[in-house]
């Protein structure tokens, strides 16, 4: 099949859902489809992008985004006449002004000759973001109704996608490289703490939702005698980064590294240094890739376990099991989960072995033939 995978935002950014279609793109093209990316400004050659628009700036549900402006219906109607794809599969919710376009005009132009199919990515972190996306569901609902099917990355997902857009996705969840991410984790040369100390990793932006403020404050409620156990690799960049280095000297953790950005080759060697991958969320969170990565590189060093946000993207992924998810505004709880795993090797353990059989279900070869039902192949 030919196949046009479509985002309003650049392919470029790291963001969760250009690692979705970049993931998603990598496993259709070594089924032998032939994969398009549909986007705004880009930048990469390593795969075939077609820019279609330029963005602006704007912060949505806790991010930072890129939404287009408004894009040709020509250049979109002579691309899609010179391409004809079998498959046009949107990244949503998505803008009237582009993606919704390119679905319209697929659709006028060869009908029921294509399957148009959409993943619905997001849950609201706020009232805001909640009555935002209720009233985009309002403004495209003719062009929902011009899609053949829908999928959400998590059941959260797909019940906010029922309110919000009015649709009945289905639920594939994110594909991620598990055996990819376990065999670079095996590979890599450890990196341990000194003096047999525990290593306790963030990777994310630090932004408030993420949850890293909350992190360092239970860190600080730690008994002295476990913080000295202790070393802390903070990974990321934004806006809190000066917020983050003050709290950090203001706790008087005794050993706090802050790396800022982490390419993502090496994103598997900083998980699997960790002997608690903790991440945070306080919320807005729809799924959980970061999880997946960190499971899956602690499954193939043989060590190390994750600890989460307890919001509902993220309990979708690590499960319903209280010792590895809390609530991370209360200091109190957080910091006695984190004391419970520093301090009980054998729990650490038994988690790693029930995580590294859980992140399975993730791997890009299991999500990705449950795309290609979708697709309809």
């Amino acid at each position: 099949m030919k196949i046009a995978l479509v985002l309003d935002d650049s392919i470029d950014r790291p963001d969760g859902v250009q690692q979705y279609v970049l993931t998603l793109g990598a496993f259709l093209g070594r089924q032998g489809h032939e994969v398009h990316y549909l986007c705004s400004t880009a930048e990469r050659s390593d795969v075939v992008v077609h820019s279609l628009a330029r963005n602006i700036g704007v912060t949505f549900n806790g991010n930072g985004l890129r939404v287009p402006l408004p894009t040709s219906r020509r250049a979109i109607r002579e691309l899609l006449d010179a391409e004809r794809y079998d498959v046009i599969h949107v990244q949503t919710p998505h803008s009237p002004l582009f993606a919704a376009r390119v679905v319209d005009e697929a659709r006028k132009l060869v009908g029921d000759g294509v399957r148009i199919v959409g993943t619905f990515h997001i849950l609201p972190d706020s009232t805001v973001s909640e009555i935002g996306t209720h009233a985009l569901g309002r403004v495209l609902r003719r062009n929902l109704a011009r899609f053949d099917a829908f999928c959400a990355v998590s059941e959260p997902a797909a019940d906010f996608a029922r309110r919000a857009f009015g649709i009945s996705p289905s639920v594939v969840p994110c594909p991620v490289d598990v055996s990819g991410f376990a065999a670079a984790a095996a590979e890599h040369e450890p990196d341990p703490a000194e003096d047999g100390r525990l290593v306790v990793a963030f990777l994310g932006r630090l932004v408030e939702r993420k949850g890293v403020l909350e992190l360092v404050r239970a860190l600080d409620a730690l008994p002295a005698e476990v913080q000295d156990q202790v070393e802390v690799r903070i990974g990321g960049k934004g806006p809190l980064l000066g917020e983050i280095e003050a709290a950090v000297e203001a706790s008087g953790l005794p050993r706090v590294s802050l790396l800022g950005f982490v390419a993502e080759e090496d994103k598997a060697a900083f998980y699997a240094d960790a002997d608690v991958a903790v991440f945070p969320a306080t919320g807005g969170e729809s799924f959980g890739i970061v999880l997946v990565e960190a499971m899956a590189s602690h499954a193939g060093r043989g060590a190390g376990v994750v600890l989460a946000g307890a919001n509902p993207g993220y309990l979708s992924v690590i499960g319903d099991d209280a010792r590895v998810s809390v609530d991370a505004r209360d200091t109190g709880a957080f910091a006695a989960a984190l004391e419970r795993l520093l301090s009980d090797a054998d729990l650490r353990a038994e988690l790693h072995a029930e995580q590294s059989a859980r992140v399975q279900r993730f791997d890009v070869e299991r999500v990705g033939a449950q795309v290609l039902e979708l697709y309809g192949a």
